[in-house]
Parts: structure tokens; C-alpha cells; sequence
């Protein structure tokens, strides 16, 4: 892969989010999102091998209407704060965190769980690798004696 397509999408996927914190937050941000749908989205759904093709503009309303589902069903919480979004009026990557994985999404963790699934005009890279490289006994190693 292109060096320069990982560096940019691993920025984009450090960069400053923000939360829907209330359901209501969700639906508005799907109804608004829905509105600026096109074909320029990247469905990624996270451990899996990470698309090289955007996604037509129907099949991401169908996603938005399966995940939200999904989110409702599964995130029984009378608040949301599962999906991050980069711009709220102008969104280009949205993190959507699986319910059933959450660990602590957010706060402070060395180890934070990866989302479920990125939505994002960027190509994917494969995350796990990408951020974890196969070196975990040697940072553990380092932090006896940090």
C-alpha cells in the first residue's frame, strides 16, 4: 500500500472527533448525513480486509439504516456516544463503535478498542496492523522499567 494513503488515513483516523452523545444527536446527524449521501464512501467494516472500492449512494443509506437499527437494538443506554464524527456539518470519517466491544471508547486507555466499523472518503488501511505493530512483547518489555 501506498505510505502516503496509510500516513493519511491514519491522521484522519487520530484527528479530533466529536461524540453523539443522545440518540437524538444520531438522527439527526443520520438525517443530515443521508442528505450529503453519495458515491464517494468507504464502508469499513473493522478486522475484516479493508475495501479498495467506495460504495454506491444506496448501498450507504442502506448501511446508515442497518447500523442505526443495529446501534438502537444493542446499545440499550438511554444515550448514545458510540459514533464520533470528524465534522458534524461535513463529515468525512465516522467511527461507529460496536456495543458488544466498547471497553472504554472513551477516556484515557493504552489499549482502546478499534471501532466496529469507519465510514470515510479516505481508503482503508487495515487498522489493527497499522496501529499495533507486531511488537507487543517489546512494548511491554519497556514499560517494566518505564
Amino acid at each position: 500500500m501506498d505510505m502516503s494513503i496509510q500516513e493519511a488515513y491514519l491522521a484522519a483516523y487520530r484527528g479530533n472527533f466529536t461524540s453523539t452523545m443522545r440518540w437524538h444527536d444520531l438522527d439527526a446527524f443520520w438525517d443530515m448525513l443521508k442528505v450529503q449521501a453519495d458515491d464517494h464512501w468507504y464502508i469499513y467494516a473493522v478486522g475484516e480486509m479493508p475495501p479498495v472500492e467506495t460504495v454506491d449512494k444506496s448501498q450507504l443509506l442502506t448501511f446508515i439504516d442497518k447500523i442505526d437499527e443495529l446501534l438502537h437494538k444493542e446499545h440499550d443506554e438511554d444515550y448514545c456516544g458510540i459514533v464520533y464524527i470528524d465534522n458534524q456539518q461535513a463529515a468525512e470519517f465516522i467511527k461507529i463503535f460496536d456495543p458488544n466491544n466498547l471497553g472504554v471508547s472513551c477516556g484515557f486507555s493504552d489499549n482502546p478498542p478499534l471501532p466496529g466499523w469507519i465510514l470515510s472518503k479516505i481508503q482503508p488501511v487495515e487498522l489493527g496492523s497499522a496501529l499495533n505493530p507486531p511488537r507487543n512483547r517489546q512494548r511491554w518489555w519497556h514499560k517494566v522499567f518505564a
